[in-house]
């Protein structure tokens, strides 16, 4: 599956509003997982351990772990694109702005039904933004950049790259549960199914 960035004049405006949809629905999905408190998926652990040490805002610490990870991508040769950038703006306004409007959970049917949600969401935010191929974000240029100079698969990228951020979050504070293990074993093989429904392809592509 070409994941690589195309061209903006290919469907520009499709893909803008591809693009733009996916990362506001990947903030949400992060807020959803806070406000469940049954544990949170492995780069918010990171993010939940950072904002507890810096007292910055959850969106805030996003942004910023977001442009540091950017840095992994030389040596993967990946190029930012437009996606790249709305990542790092979208998702942290889209956070902070489900946390404020959206109280924690105190029925645990409640924070069940949230957490099953927030992750089944967060595999298809993924997959569309991705998909919509105007540059992945920080950490899924990681992922994508990994996919295309090892040849694993996604769901195995994916999978590896969630585990060792999780074991860094876990280390500096943040909150692991539950939650935690049903993202790290559910988060690939969504990822890598939406995908095959999501992802632009050129019309070569489509050509039998």
């Amino acid at each position: 599956m070409d994941l690589s960035p195309l061209p903006l004049r290919t469907r520009p405006a499709f893909r803008l509003a591809q693009l733009l949809s996916g990362l506001v629905a990947y903030g949400v999905s992060m807020g959803l997982m806070v406000r469940a408190q049954l544990g949170l998926d492995p780069w918010d652990v990171l993010h939940q351990g950072l904002a507890e040490r810096l007292g910055w805002s959850f969106g805030s610490i996003t942004a910023l772990t977001g442009a540091l990870v950017m840095l992994a991508w030389l040596p993967l040769r990946q190029r930012p694109g437009i996606g790249t950038v709305a990542n790092v703006v979208v998702i942290a306004l889209a956070v902070d702005l489900t946390l404020a409007l959206i109280p924690p959970l105190s029925a645990l049917p409640a924070q069940i039904a949230l957490m099953v949600t927030a992750v089944v969401l967060n595999g298809l935010a993924t997959a569309v933004y991705v998909g919509a191929r105007l540059g992945p974000g920080p950490r899924d240029g990681l992922m994508t950049g990994l996919h295309a100079r090892t040849g694993w698969s996604v769901r195995v990228v994916r999978t590896t790259i969630e585990v060792c951020v999780l074991a860094v979050g876990w280390l500096l504070g943040g909150t692991v549960g539950v939650g935690t293990v049903l993202y790290a074993a559910a988060i690939g093989p969504l990822t890598q199914l939406f995908l095959k429904f999501a992802a632009v392809r050129e019309k070569k592509d489509l050509c039998p």
